[in-house]
């Protein structure tokens, strides 16, 4: 009878969790009928009604959520400690979930994950790109990566990579057919290529400052993206002026398929951290990965 709670339990989770009947019958490898059934079984075995169900979504209900506060902990702590055992036997297994941005991805999380899973292939990594400012228990990600300022008090924030400046670029096309900016106040007669926040909903305010003086911009523009390769493009392509990481642009500025503008205006940007959950047990796997993240710094 205990072992069937318990197996109850872990599909009770999986569905809150995921938020999801086919996400989590998919992870514990079973069918989304089958699945229900033992809901409605734990449901019926308690007298209480724990997910709210409609067409679309699966949400837990006021009682659904306090079950998962109180018996959530006690599972991962027992994740975490099964997860420890792979040290004494000398190979670090599991999943590492992180959720990223782009530019961090590329030049600082794909190196360090590669050199992570070509020397111990028991391990799992999935990381989800996102501008957007996640919670990270909720979702049930191990770690986050975002810019210094952005990472949230109540979380442990590790440098993983240098300070860096940003650039802001159009093609010579682009200026042959209007003038280069001098002050950020002139981009109101330019056309931005810009990012939205998923998060807000809002365009990125492009950040300037010189002398002591800060100023945001949202440059106008019918262009809206939601990735740096995709910016990158437009601004190839004349379309119009886009605000990205130094690195990014380097080569192409060298080339002289894009010209650099308002240099002197554009700061030094607080290096990438990794932040995570400062009452969660970190994995041997998530261990392993940040001794090699903090390594390059």
């Amino acid at each position: 009878m205990m072992r069937d709670t318990v197996n109850d339990l872990v599909a009770f989770l999986t569905v809150a969790r995921e938020r999801s009947f086919t996400k989590a019958a998919a992870q514990l490898g079973t069918s989304q009928p089958a699945l229900s059934r033992t809901l409605r079984r734990l449901e019926e075995q308690l007298g209480v009604q724990l997910l709210t169900r409609s067409t679309r979504s699966v949400s837990p209900t006021e009682a659904g959520e306090r079950l998962l506060g109180s018996i959530g902990p006690h599972f991962e702590g027992i994740e975490a400690g099964l997860a420890d055992l792979s040290e004494l036997s000398g190979k670090p297994a599991g999943t590492l979930r992180i959720t990223s941005v782009e530019h961090a991805s590329a030049t600082i999380l794909v190196p360090a994950v590669s050199n992570l899973m070509l020397n111990y292939p028991e391990i799992a990594v999935e990381i989800n790109n996102n501008y957007g400012l996640i919670d990270i228990v909720e979702q049930r990600y191990d770690a986050g990566i975002r810019l210094g300022e952005q990472v949230a008090k109540d979380m442990i924030g590790v440098r993983i990579g240098p300070d860096f400046r940003q650039a802001v670029v159009g093609s010579p096309a682009y200026f042959k057919r209007r003038p280069r900016p001098v002050t950020p106040h002139d981009l109101t007669v330019h056309i931005g290529i810009n990012l939205r926040l998923p998060t807000s909903g809002s365009l990125w305010s492009w950040p300037f400052e010189k002398g002591g003086r800060e100023v945001r911009v949202r440059a106008d523009g019918h262009m809206v993206c939601n990735t740096v390769p995709m910016m990158l493009d437009f601004a190839l392509a004349g379309v119009g002026l886009a605000h990205l990481p130094e690195d990014v642009v380097q080569q192409q500025v060298h080339d002289g398929r894009l010209i650099r503008v308002l240099e002197d205006w554009c700061p030094v940007v607080t290096g990438y951290h990794l932040y995570y959950p400062s009452r969660r047990q970190p994995k041997p796997a998530f261990k392993l990965l940040l001794e090699l993240l903090r390594a390059n710094v």
